[in-house]
């Protein structure tokens, strides 16, 4: 989860964002939070690296498929179908592009660690212990924008950044969300049409001939992205158990600072998500919704912490719940 909640990046912009349009890292795989904007992605991934995903594949107990939305499963096999487009997406962001994406995202960051930081170490490593992932390496980079992101590259030990903002803005408890939300992605696999997708947003249109498959691709893209971030808040709540801590971090990036942290109210914003549902339910309003979300790379925050309060309450949360606990 970022700094913004949902969101499409313009070329070249950051995932989330609070306000403005930051630039983006070119190099995060995702981010978890941004304001809704159009046509912003966070930074993709180059694929995610094979030593997380032969950790999320081989560990035992959760499963990726335990956790993976309806939607995100369905709009998955949507791009799979698409002959070439991972081998595309390789071409277009090779070895140097990687390189140069690593060190623009470390180069001014604290690498958190045991004796670095180690409050926000043991959230990580107790958030990568219960979704059965290998723990990546976090930094924490000073930036006025709240936001959080994730970069995996072939063959490399994936990395998550935090902005100080964030940090400022968040409880502990709510920051451990944001961590197991950007471990969802790296436990879901879903690096490689993140990467993708950035690639649209980053100048894909200028390659000779790729215009046009650009163009076709970027609809399905983006729908599928909106399906991976509900997938990523499931990871965050079976992490916190709590969906009111999920739901206060979409609040809070929607609309929060950390002078009135103490005056939000969870419950009244997801009466505003309902509120939302009923606006849009006639023929003019599914119309306005759909128009408002097609080109977002994220879904709107109010509809994701629906979303994240309906899981809580079903069935399958509860089973899986007693599963892994």
């Amino acid at each position: 989860m970022a700094a913004c909640l949902s969101s499409t990046l313009p070329r070249q912009t950051i995932h989330r964002r609070f306000c403005l349009t930051p630039k983006l890292p070119s190099s995060s795989t995702t981010t978890y939070y941004r304001r809704p904007h159009r046509r912003i992605i966070g930074t993709s991934s180059i694929a995610v690296s094979a030593r997380a995903s032969s950790a999320a594949a081989a560990a035992p107990g959760l499963d990726a498929d335990d956790i993976r939305h309806p939607l995100d499963k369905q709009n998955t096999l949507l791009l799979k179908a698409i002959p070439g487009l991972n081998d595309i997406g390789k071409a277009l962001l090779g070895p140097v592009s990687e390189q140069v994406m690593v060190l623009q995202n470390i180069g001014s960051s604290v690498l958190v660690s045991e004796n670095q930081l180690p409050e926000l170490h043991q959230l990580m490593i107790e958030a990568a212990k219960i979704l059965n992932i290998e723990s990546p390496d976090l930094y924490v980079r000073q930036n006025p924008v709240p936001n959080a992101y994730t970069l995996a590259i072939n063959g490399k030990k994936p990395f998550v950044v935090v902005h100080t903002s964030l940090v400022e803005l968040l409880t502990r408890k709510e920051l451990q969300a944001v961590l197991a939300h950007e471990l969802g992605h790296l436990k879901c696999d879903h690096g490689v049409w993140l990467t993708f997708a950035n690639i649209l947003t980053t100048g894909a249109y200028t390659v000779p001939g790729f215009g046009m498959v650009a163009g076709f691709l970027e609809e399905q893209l983006f729908r599928w992205l909106r399906a991976a971030e509900l997938t990523c808040d499931r990871a965050a709540l079976l992490v916190v158990k709590d969906p009111k801590v999920v739901m206060s971090v979409l609040m809070k990036l929607a609309g929060g600072c950390p002078s009135l942290a103490d005056q939000l109210n969870v419950d009244a914003f997801l009466e505003q998500a309902r509120s939302y549902d009923k606006a849009s339910s006639n023929p003019v309003g599914w119309y306005i919704r759909n128009a408002q979300t097609r080109e977002l790379s994220h879904p709107l925050p109010v509809m994701r912490a629906r979303e994240v309060d309906e899981w809580s309450r079903s069935q399958e949360y509860r089973t899986l719940s007693r599963k892994m606990f």
